[in-house]
């Protein structure tokens, strides 16, 4: 129980301390990459590619600051609100899609909104799975980094190497559940090989690791920024009281 509420206290901390333009980013990135991976874009015999590449970088450029900042305890907290408020999301799509209305033709709006179920399952284990890969990577590359762990250097080592294994795994891992597992059986017949997913994990995340390169100096400057300002300071304060023999 004490456990519980400092867990509880530390986290209501890190919410005061991360900046809200940030959370609400990554939160908002979180639910497009489930809406958006409901469309196949490209299908070929080696390669699928769907929607949702087109917004996940966000979300781990977002995972990347906070775990630079913060910690990588920190990112994965915040990675796991981000999917409680996703599941909390599609569940008022799914309400909203299974009221009848009379108005018009809602058949396209209810099939997208309502949803699948076993893709909300399926980004949920990738995104959580992939998040926690990423964060913990990130740090333990910032720990080789002694001479200089705030040169850009070091940012864009932890960034770029853990971005692209975070995102590999993240479409590897949603692929298979989602094309190799369940569309076969609900989905009459459609699916992905293996090779497709292998392909599109590795297409995806190069194509992600590209933004998040391009959008790299915008994360660097919001963390010089974050530490000239003492962004976090009560967080942080709090860490070392706790950490303290």
């Amino acid at each position: 129980m004490k456990w519980i509420k400092r867990e509880m206290a530390e986290f209501k901390i890190l919410l005061r301390s991360i900046p809200a333009t940030v959370v609400t980013l990554f939160v908002v990135s979180v639910i497009s990459m489930n809406l958006l991976a409901n469309k196949t874009l490209l299908q070929l015999e080696w390669i699928a590619l769907d929607g949702g590449i087109l917004i996940s970088w966000l979300s781990f450029m977002c995972m990347d600051i906070i775990t630079k900042h913060f910690g990588p305890k920190a990112s994965n907290r915040v990675s796991v609100m981000a999917s409680l408020i996703n599941l909390l999301t599609c569940l008022i799509f799914f309400v909203a899609s299974i009221i009848p209305s009379n108005a018009n033709d809602y058949s396209a709006f209810d099939s997208i909104f309502g949803g699948t179920w076993f893709i909300l399952m399926g980004s949920t284990i990738a995104f959580l799975s992939s998040a926690v890969i990423n964060n913990t990577l990130n740090w333990l590359i910032g720990l080789c980094f002694k001479k200089n762990p705030d040169g850009k250097l070091c940012y864009a080592t932890r960034t770029y190497v853990s971005t692209f294994i975070g995102q590999y795994l993240d479409n590897f891992i949603f692929s298979i559940i989602v094309f190799v597992f369940c569309a076969p059986i609900f989905w009459d017949g459609f699916h992905w090989t293996v090779l497709q997913c292998a392909m599109c994990a590795l297409t995806g995340a190069l194509a992600e690791l590209v933004m998040e390169i391009a959008f790299s100096p915008v994360g660097y400057k919001i963390i010089q920024q974050w530490k000239a300002t003492s962004v976090g300071k009560e967080y942080l304060e709090f860490i070392e009281k706790e950490i303290e023999p």
